[in-house]
């Protein structure tokens, strides 16, 4: 497949936090009452030394066109499944093109270098479909008001 992207760490690309920090705050948190410092301390940590939390971000050249992170757990309600893929988030003039798809592949990747078996993420029912064509199977749903969804190697 000739991509005409790249997926690199926010580590190796610290110019595009202030970017992903501004996406997840504006897609999951705005309007939930958080502050943007908050969300942005956060993706900050993903620039520290540990593999989890990690960010990745998909660029093309100086141009950002999405980001998922590797994070410990994504939900208060289940805590004894880690580690979570969480807030995937492709620009809309860049979906339908693979880069979420590629997002997801690289952030399970680099979880299960770090040894474990199986990583596990939340969508709404909409989205739910996306993952399950990418190999995810679904393990719960409507946990507040969220299906869970698990990979293995």
């Amino acid at each position: 497949m000739d991509r005409k992207f790249h997926i690199t760490t926010l580590t190796e690309q610290p110019r595009f936090r202030q970017t992903v920090s501004d996406r997840i705050w504006n897609a999951w948190w705005r309007n939930e009452g958080h502050e943007f410092d908050d969300i942005d301390r956060r993706v900050l940590q993903s620039l520290g030394p540990d593999t989890i939390p990690t960010a990745l971000v998909a660029a093309n050249g100086e141009r950002f066109l999405g980001t998922v992170s590797l994070i410990d757990n994504d939900m208060d309600e289940r805590p004894e499944y880690r580690p979570w893929i969480a807030a995937l988030w492709v620009d809309p003039e860049h979906r339908r093109k693979g880069v979420g798809a590629a997002l997801v592949r690289a952030a399970v990747k680099i979880a299960f270098e770090t040894g474990v078996d199986t990583v596990y993420l939340c969508a709404t029912p909409d989205n739910t479909p996306l993952y399950i064509s990418l190999g995810w199977r679904q393990i719960e749903q409507n946990v507040a008001g969220l299906n869970i969804l698990s990979l293995s190697r």
